[in-house]
């Protein structure tokens, strides 16, 4: 079967990787945010606040979750990074049209 690579509009925002841990990853592993908390050594307001999108997805915390499921730390950094440009091209759209790209002399 071949393989289709997942495309978004770019209007839509790019998922934050709490909401990942919090819709598909908690109910699948059948775990409490208290359970979870504990099995990456974080508390478990730092780990709400993530479930929550409030809080951003650090190197350190890619690393414990990429541990913890078994995929690596990459992938939470690439949707952290996905969400974070995405929020960022936004807000400050207005000054990015007004810079003018370098010439090459």
């Amino acid at each position: 079967m071949p393989e289709y690579a997942a495309k978004r509009g770019q209007d839509r925002c790019p998922t934050h990787p709490g909401a990942l841990l919090r819709e598909d990853v908690l109910p699948a592993l059948g775990l409490s945010v208290t359970q979870v908390a504990k099995a990456l050594n974080v508390t478990r307001q730092t780990l709400h606040r993530i479930l929550a999108g409030t809080t951003s997805v650090t190197p350190e915390m890619a690393l414990r979750l990429g541990k913890f499921c078994g995929n690596g730390p990459r992938l939470w950094i690439r949707m952290q990074e996905a969400y974070d440009l995405w929020h960022a091209e936004r807000a400050i759209a207005a000054d990015l049209a007004r810079i003018k790209p370098a010439q090459v002399a």
